[in-house]
């Protein structure tokens, strides 16, 4: 029997719901589309008077609570994303991509982060409303610390997603500040508010995860207990191999993050999306609760594979389980 959730039942606050548009989220975000197209911004737009949830949006950040560690953080933030990039060296250096990839264990080492990969842009990770010439992305992981993660959605969780953000920011700005000195141009792309690019996409595809029921990566190592960074670039990079492991089947029969979801956003079918079938959290439920409680991430904490050492002990269980189906066909 589930766990009472403390959260249910959940009413949206008046004032919030007034300001949502009439055009739902999900169908912006393309729910039910069977062609592959380019994404919409919906939510974290970097410029809020340009989107239909940016009233919402504005009332999402009035709300927030005025703590002094959290401020702290958003002030480093900014100062990261203000910071100027190096100056583009007139001769780009030269290196293997095998080498070039291998180079970007040196940012782990420094522990800037803890996961890096590579992969092709895909024209359809672009927001329609951005254009680039790059053709590479370089994702970064930075891993949270779970014993305040599991906080959330209180402010003691918040200000470690904060944290993370802030760290993935930093990442980004260094790895991008390396590649411009060594001669390759590069851009740096920090959430919450993109803007540029999909996270996630390039993230399944450069090797660091599947993607979960909760709508989120579950890594091996970290669980979804993680936060991304990129850099977009054309440095001649090795690409990193995508990675499987048995999410989807363990999804299928995980309820964990659909109860524990205070607003019912977390359904147990895949969903068609801009011509893709995958999990699909929906959003119009989502996110009240999200904007009431200044950000919520209760899925990612509550995943079985985020606590602490029981990744790594689940894929090994689903690799046996793989092997034994295998050897009964």
């Amino acid at each position: 029997m589930a766990k009472q959730n403390p959260y249910r039942p959940f009413t949206p606050d008046p004032e919030f719901v007034a300001l949502l548009p009439e055009t739902k989220g999900s169908e912006t975000n393309g729910l039910g589309e069977t062609e592959v197209r380019r994404p919409s911004m919906v939510w974290w737009a970097p410029d809020m008077d340009a989107v239909s949830f940016g009233e919402a949006q504005k009332w999402f950040y009035r709300r927030e609570p005025q703590d002094p560690v959290l401020m702290d953080f958003r002030t480093q933030r900014r100062a990261i994303l203000e910071a100027p990039l190096p100056e583009l060296a007139d001769t780009p250096a030269e290196r293997s991509p095998e080498e070039w990839t291998d180079a970007l264990n040196r940012f782990i080492a420094d522990g800037d982060c803890e996961m890096v990969g590579v992969t092709a842009l895909q024209p359809e990770w672009v927001f329609e409303h951005h254009e680039t010439d790059f053709g590479t992305v370089v994702m970064l992981g930075v891993q949270h610390d779970y014993d305040e993660l599991k906080h959330v959605p209180e402010t003691r969780g918040g200000i470690e997603v904060t944290r993370q953000y802030c760290r993935a920011a930093a990442a980004a700005k260094r790895v991008a500040g390396w590649l411009r000195m060594e001669g390759w141009d590069a851009a740096p792309v920090t959430g919450p508010m993109v803007g540029e690019i999909l996270m996630i996409p390039p993230a399944l595809e450069c090797g660091f995860g599947e993607l979960g029921k909760h709508g989120s990566l579950i890594n091996p190592e970290f669980g979804s207990a993680f936060r991304l960074g990129a850099v977009l670039t054309d440095a001649p990079f090795a690409h990193t191999t995508k990675r499987s492991f048995g999410v989807d089947d363990f999804c299928s029969r995980c309820r964990v993050c659909e109860d524990a979801c205070p607003p019912f956003a977390i359904g147990p079918e895949k969903q068609m999306v801009r011509g893709v079938e995958k999990w699909f959290v929906d959003f119009d439920k989502c996110i009240p609760f999200f904007a009431d409680t200044s950000g919520c991430a209760i899925c990612i904490a509550v995943c079985p594979w985020s606590r602490p050492g029981v990744g790594l002990n689940l894929a090994e269980k689903l690799a046996r389980r793989r092997e034994r189906d295998e050897v009964s066909e």
